[in-house]
């Protein structure tokens, strides 16, 4: 059976690429690896694979531990995707456990009773912006057909974690102090996470969380069913349906966390049922795969735009001479962001979930359109006006529009001693995602993700899933094995991150490690940001002078994770700008 889509033909003369790194030693590492954003995740999934269990069990056990361990960020309350390449044979599998809107959601969803669109924040922090959560369908269709361990044994460290405790750490500290109105907008949380002054409890603090720690020895024991029917669903819909920003008679509240009014919607009673939370199904969906260099690049196709944002900004590029200019060249750093700004044009255009719009895919990853949409880049000015192209087979029918940063997202990747990979992206879209609470965990955000307005490839439907930026991703060399797996977090640099740290791999020689720390640079539109603190921040007047008329510092936000295959051997990267780390079995 096919698993990938490869929509990208292996260039016509690899003679001319650039010089690839040295060819690696293929024999299968004895023991497996883990990298994740908290090195306690980590150690949960290499605790799966001690105990027999494959890359699989060790990406899942590593979710539901991040669930506890860094709940600003990710979780069962969220959703996520997982490209899987379970035999190590090169035709990965991709999991769709993206979060879903409730059949009651339409067009307006976000617009008030004047048709306008709602402040970002107000919908937020509401019961507007959560989607059912796809996570648990997620590990259970993943585990169902490729794991080795009983779905009890995933749960394990996380109920241990949850019920024995665990210590705030920096990040985590600082994501509570920041995000308040989220991370203490319920009782529960604020009994969790800040002290009786209602200020966020201190790093160090050793926190358990029974509610969380009982409700997934629940989970653990009578399966997925516990988490989508019964008990938590009813807390699910109740918690939404009491956070919708209607009429303050139904709504309860006038107010919303930062004083402002309860805009007016008109919306149903129980906006989000029952069957919305039971019906909700994780998908399988092809991996969308593509030649860079000598290179197979496989990644998440929609409701991402991961995979196909992150092989144009490559293949856009392959015809520039991108190892002559090297990370220290001004040029190089202009080049990349010329790429985004066309990548990012289209992605704005021509994605949104594939179920319920015509996704261009085959367009979208054509070399010979790729090529052409290159063609516009040169190394010694800027495009005056990145627009979006007309992929082969698309509908000229949907408006772009820019979408709505996000910041609580993980990555992890698993390797195991088999040979397999996972690499899963896993999400609540901001920090905390909605706020709400229930049995120990935060609920997504994820709505926001769709575009507010109306007449868009990802503006809002019932049942739909909303565009998302995030781009796991697994590279081939030119042997055709293993060579890299590795995503981030971040929002729409999600993309950016991961096309930087390919190139640095790639064209550059560079270790993951290496390629992952390096700056980085976003260009989703005329605006070019550089990451403030980094090499690039002395490079601004030089990208100014290539044309480049706003480009701005802006301090990170970034958070990638990654294993290669060096020499035979398994060596984890970390962002050195979070707390993750790399744990080897």
């Amino acid at each position: 059976m096919l698993k990938r889509l490869i929509l990208a033909a292996l260039p016509a003369l690899l003679a001319g690429c650039a010089t690839l790194p040295a060819e690696t030693l293929h024999t299968l590492p004895e023991k497996g690896m883990v990298s994740a954003a908290d090195p306690r995740a980590a150690k949960a999934g290499v605790e799966m694979l001690r105990a027999g269990g494959n890359a699989t069990d060790a990406a899942l056990a590593t979710m539901i531990a991040l669930t506890v361990v860094e709940p600003q960020s990710s979780g069962i309350g969220g959703g996520g995707f997982l490209v899987l390449d379970p035999e190590g044979d090169g035709d990965p599998v991709s999991y769709d456990g993206r979060e879903t809107a409730p059949a009651a959601a339409t067009a307006q969803w976000f617009l008030d009773n004047d048709g306008k669109p709602l402040p970002f924040r107000t919908a937020v922090e509401s019961g507007l912006s959560v989607g059912v959560p796809g996570s648990i369908a997620l590990a259970a269709k993943a585990h169902g057909k490729h794991g080795a361990l009983p779905w009890a044994k995933l749960f394990e460290p996380a109920i241990a974690l949850a019920r024995d405790g665990f210590d705030v750490t920096p990040r985590l500290r600082s994501s509570l102090d920041q995000w308040r109105s989220v991370g203490a907008m319920t009782p529960e949380a604020r009994a969790l996470f800040y002290g009786t002054d209602g200020e966020p409890v201190p790093v160090g603090t050793h926190v358990r969380n029974p509610a969380l720690a009982a409700f997934l020895e629940q989970v653990a024991q009578a399966g997925p069913h516990a988490f989508y029917s019964g008990q938590n669903a009813t807390m699910i819909a109740g918690a939404v349906n009491a956070a919708m920003p209607i009429d303050t008679k139904r709504a309860g509240y006038g107010v919303l966390s930062d004083g402002s009014p309860v805009p007016a919607l008109k919306l149903p009673e129980g906006v989000m049922t029952l069957d919305d939370i039971a019906g909700y199904q994780a998908k399988d969906r092809p991996s969308l795969c593509g030649k860079y260099r000598a290179y197979l690049v496989c990644g998440m196709g929609p409701p991402s735009s991961g995979a196909t944002t992150v092989f144009a900004i490559l293949k856009q590029l392959e015809s520039q001479d991108m190892a002559a200019h090297g990370p220290d060249d001004p040029v190089a750093w202009h080049l990349i962001a010329e790429s985004m700004r066309l990548a990012y044009a289209d992605r704005g255009k021509w994605l949104g979930d594939s179920d319920f719009v015509s996704v261009p895919l085959p367009g979208l990853m054509d070399e010979s359109y790729l090529v052409r949409r290159g063609q516009q880049i040169h190394a010694d000015r800027t495009i005056a006006e990145a627009q979006p192209g007309l992929p082969p087979g698309a509908r000229p029918i949907m408006a772009p529009t820019a979408g709505y940063p996000e910041n609580g997202t993980s990555h992890f990747v698993a390797v195991d001693g088999q040979g397999g990979i996972a690499s899963y992206t896993s999400t609540v879209e901001s920090a905390f995602g909605s706020g709400l609470m229930v049995n120990g965990y935060y609920l997504n955000n994820e709505l926001t993700d769709f575009n507010f307005e109306t007449g868009t490839a990802n503006s809002v439907a019932g049942g739909k899933r909303p565009r998302s930026s995030m781009s796991p991703t697994i590279v081939y060399g030119p042997d055709g094995k293993f060579r890299l797996a590795i995503g981030a977090a971040g929002g729409a640099t999600i993309i950016a991150q991961v096309a930087k740290a390919l190139i640095g791999v790639i064209d550059w020689n560079l270790t993951a490690q290496e390629a992952i720390d390096l700056p980085v640079i976003f260009a989703p539109g005329d605006t070019v940001w550089v990451e403030q603190g980094t090499t690039l921040e002395p490079m601004i007047p030089a990208l100014v002078a290539l044309g480049h008329g706003d480009v701005r510092a802006r301090a990170p936000s970034f958070k990638a994770n990654a294993v290669e295959l060096v020499d035979g051997q398994y060596v984890g990267a970390a962002d050195s700008r979070s707390e993750g780390m790399a744990v080897s079995e």
